[in-house]
């Protein structure tokens, strides 16, 4: 196959339509040439081109038809005909297949060697249709896989070398081979940066008897990755290059292993949390993506309305005591912790937090990260960073009754404590407390607030639209729920599925959030050591607000649906 060269056709065509120059296209040529890109993708990567005119101008200059790929339907035989090789390096999706002639969508036309290429190496006359090199990648991706031109490329050039080593029992010296092959590591990075693009925040590989799966959590679901199932064939060496990045033994599969990386991705820096554990057919593997430095979102961001932004600011700025987060295990409770330490941090105070492990750096903040391997614990942190003179403490989490008493006698000592908690709802976090052991006395003079949270995926901006099913029962709850509090007919919007949102309907996560503030009647009432329910019921008549009524001020609002408050959230009885 010849090399791709700068298609001259190409570059006349944005002469003529005006985006160039004859001076700005010879440089361009020359850059493209320099750096192995298309002319095309180097005048969209430098920013001197938008693809939209591109496609415009080459459409007009060129007397090319266009196709939106978006709406095209592509057999399965079209695509067992044409090798990725062939479609991954000249970059065209094929379509169709009449008679002798195939049908092409192209970023760009395709030069006369390209098409020589594929006369006689197919034995097909290529038409082409422009369509957009954004939709091109991706319906490529859709179709034949993200990464499969490099997995082709491996067992092209190696096949029986990587299919004898793929087992379950391949020999060491083989796997670190594998491992450092140039191949293998594009391969894994082409794995991170996918899960990147499409916006996940952790990549799953899991080893059945005869496949290995790939999956993504994308806004908390996961979803599979649309790797070829020859990447099975490369499951030893792809663990082993991502522990060597992580500076894990690759000889030791007995016993679960924890590391981390740190990479670069489009500018962004990436902190990778790998944990691997033994599992029946090879090692099971998760990797956390986690931004380094990721900017940290005000209340209102994170879900808060405005009144509960105004209430829990009124608390973080309290002078001491102990604000607790609740929820399950991804709920977005240290996320809440920073915001919190973000809405307060200023050159006056001292803010130290200990975590496990460490996921945001922040600016001006002291912090330390537990350690297992040295018996470094919450509870040692604690009372260690007491002699370092803080104003305001975050523990990530009270796991254990002494975590518990000293963060809570270490805020009744002046200090202002921030840590969370796993509990259901905010009113089970006092019993939590109390049945670890602390007393209820201490819990009722050192406790501001209990903050529950839940994570609701966001309907697509893109593909949003009305609701026109019934849903009269889920309207009349939602009406009695919110008492009045909107007015007129409650309109439910839901996701339609599009690109953008992966054809899901979601686009990103908000929290909805449950505050029991703890007043004097509510403090009086823990001494008694009550049941969750009687708490619950109390703060209710209170006026606290439930995580399923800030779930339907949120549905009401059009950034939910209703399936996803009831999916977080208990129905009030």
């Amino acid at each position: 196959m010849q090399k791709p060269v700068v298609n001259k056709a190409v570059g006349e065509a944005l002469v003529k339509g005006g985006l160039l120059d004859e001076d700005s296209l010879r440089r361009a040529s020359a850059e493209a040439q320099h750096e192995n890109l298309r002319l095309t993708d180097y005048l969209v990567r430098a920013g001197i081109l938008k693809p939209k005119d591109i496609l415009e101008t080459l459409r007009t200059g060129l007397a090319c038809e266009t196709v939106d790929l978006k709406n095209v339907v592509i057999d399965k035989n079209v695509i067992e005909r044409v090798p990725v090789k062939f479609a991954s390096y000249y970059r065209f999706m094929p379509l169709s297949i009449e008679g002798q002639r195939l049908t092409l969508a192209v970023a760009e036309p395709l030069d006369i060697h390209s098409q020589d290429d594929i006369r006689a190496h197919l034995g097909l006359e290529p038409t082409c249709f422009l369509a957009s090199a954004w939709d091109v990648d991706e319906v490529l991706k859709k179709h034949y896989g993200f990464a499969s031109d490099t997995i082709d490329k491996i067992l092209t050039r190696d096949p029986k070398r990587f299919r004898e080593t793929s087992g379950d029992h391949a020999a060491i010296e083989d796997i670190e081979r594998q491992s450092e092959d140039p191949t293998v590591t594009k391969l894994v990075n082409q794995i991170i940066l996918e899960a990147y693009q499409k916006r996940a925040t952790d990549i799953h590989i899991e080893p059945y008897r005869n496949r290995v799966r790939f999956r993504y959590r994308v806004d908390g679901v996961l979803v599979d990755a649309n790797l070829p199932s020859e990447a099975k064939h490369f499951l030893a060496a792809i663990l082993s290059r991502i522990k060597i990045m992580a500076e894990l033994s690759i000889t030791e599969k007995r016993k679960p292993l924890d590391g981390s990386a740190v990479v670069r991705v489009g500018g962004q820096a990436l902190d990778l949390r790998v944990s691997t554990i033994p599992a029946l057919h090879g090692e099971s593997m998760v990797i956390r993506l986690l931004p380094t430095n990721s900017e940290l979102l005000n209340l209102e961001k994170l879900g808060f309305n405005a009144d509960n932004a105004r209430r829990f600011r009124n608390l973080v700025r309290r002078p001491h005591g102990v604000i607790f987060v609740t929820g399950p295990t991804g709920s977005g409770k240290t996320t809440t912790l920073y915001a919190c330490l973000n809405e307060i941090n200023d050159p006056s105070r001292k803010i130290i937090t200990i975590e496990d492990p460490v996921e945001y750096e922040m600016d001006g903040i002291t912090q330390i990260q537990v350690n297992a391997d040295v018996s470094f614990t919450f509870a040692d942190g604690l009372r260690s960073v007491l002699r370092h003179d803080p104003d305001i403490l975050m523990v990530g989490e009270v796991r254990d009754t002494e975590t518990a008493n000293i963060a809570i006698r270490t805020a009744l000592t002046g200090h202002l404590v921030f840590s969370s908690l796993h509990t259901n709802d905010a009113a089970s976090a006092v019993t939590r407390l109390v049945d670890m052991g602390v007393e209820p006395y201490l819990v009722a003079s050192s406790v501001q607030a209990f903050v529950a949270q839940r994570l609701v995926r966001v309907i697509c901006p893109h593909c949003r639209e009305k609701d026109t099913s019934p849903l009269t029962d889920i309207r009349q709850e939602i009406a009695g729920s919110l008492d009045g509090a909107v007015s007129g007919e409650i309109v439910i919007f839901r996701g339609r599925g599009c690109d953008a949102c992966n054809n899901t309907g979601y686009y990103g996560r908000t929290a909805i959030y449950e505050i029991l503030e703890l007043d004097e009647h509510i403090r009086a009432v823990i001494l008694d050591k009550p049941r969750a329910e009687e708490i619950r019921r109390i703060a209710l008549a209170r006026g606290m607000r439930t995580l399923r009524q800030d779930g339907w001020n949120n549905v009401a609002a059009g950034i939910t649906t209703p399936a996803e408050v009831m999916n977080v959230t208990m129905k009030e009885v």
